[in-house]
């Protein structure tokens, strides 16, 4: 246990033990002994900061700076980690809404042919879309990876509830992306058109999403289009289920700490007890697409003889 302790504190002081904030935030600690003129402070950080020191004093030096002002994080890293979470999100998903259309698109003139024959209705047609074309199979396989690569590099917590939540919001959103492009092919006459469509909707999309502008800087009477945007809640979700409950101080210039959960909930709107209702609200976006998607086939015919 003391091994352990001894090593954590190390690894800690070491990426600060030549800093001036470390060095006065150790000679502050009661019964730490203060340097003497001419000593290496260096040597005596590590000194100071040993097994030995830790068990003469009966403190725990790694639990000290996990309380001190050295360990907290400031604004600029969350807005870091928001950064990095709205490009995971986003534009993986308006890819896979770009290169789905051409080929919903030529499948849906083999399905007029095949309509006319009676082969099957158009609703199967719309789940064959989704199941046999192994659209919902592929986002899902690339949803894994894509989160096991992001979750390492933005060095997220690596909590079961956390990476599951994570994984679940960035399928979701690979999948809604995916249908919307391809209930805009089934909308339309020609991937053209429906291109041009997406082209239209992705950057609204993407304003709204609540990290360009958030959605307390919102104007009221367009804060209907952010909760009408399905980024919106996928950003909402990644950020509720990964800082939602921090309770870590975050430092924010001109004024004093705060708790990460309460500054999220005062200037995001993001609270975490709000996620059921984001889960949920992925499922409806999925449904309601797909619904549109196959009633579209359905009843608009763009065959020309």
């Amino acid at each position: 246990m003391g091994l352990e302790k001894s090593l954590k504190t190390k690894h800690t002081y070491a990426k600060v033990r030549l800093t001036h904030e470390a060095f006065i935030a150790l000679q502050e600690i009661p019964g730490v002994a203060k340097i003497t003129k001419g000593y290496n402070p260096a040597t005596w950080m590590l000194e100071v900061s040993s097994t030995l020191a830790e068990a003469h004093l009966s403190i725990d030096f790694a639990e000290i700076y996990a309380n001190s002002v050295l360990h907290r994080e400031s604004q600029q890293d969350l807005y870091n980690l928001l950064g990095a979470t709205y490009a995971a999100v986003f534009f993986l998903g308006a890819t896979n809404c770009f290169t789905v259309q051409p080929v919903v698109s030529i499948e849906r003139t083999v399905f007029y042919h095949e309509k006319a024959a009676g082969m099957y209705s158009p609703l199967s047609y719309a789940l064959a879309q989704l199941k046999a074309c192994m659209e919902v199979i592929y986002n899902i396989l690339q949803g894994i990876l894509y989160t096991i690569l992001i979750y390492v590099m933005i060095g997220y917590d690596w909590k079961v509830d956390k990476f599951f939540y994570f994984m679940f919001f960035i399928i979701a959103s690979f999948n809604y992306f995916t249908l919307f492009g391809m209930m805009l092919v089934s909308l339309t006459p020609s991937a053209m058109l429906a291109s041009i469509l997406v082209s239209f909707v992705l950057p609204l999309w993407n304003l709204f999403a609540g990290f360009l502008v958030v959605r307390t800087a919102i104007p009221i009477w367009w804060r209907w289009y952010y909760w009408a945007n399905p980024v919106s809640w996928t950003i909402y979700g990644v950020v509720a289920s990964q800082f939602g409950d921090h309770g870590g101080s975050l430092l924010v210039p001109g004024g004093s700490p705060v708790v990460v959960k309460q500054f999220l909930e005062d200037n995001l709107g993001v609270r975490h007890d709000f996620l059921g209702y984001v889960v949920l609200a992925h499922f409806a976006y999925i449904i309601v697409i797909f619904f549109v998607f196959g009633y579209s086939i359905k009843f608009l015919n763009f065959q020309k003889r």
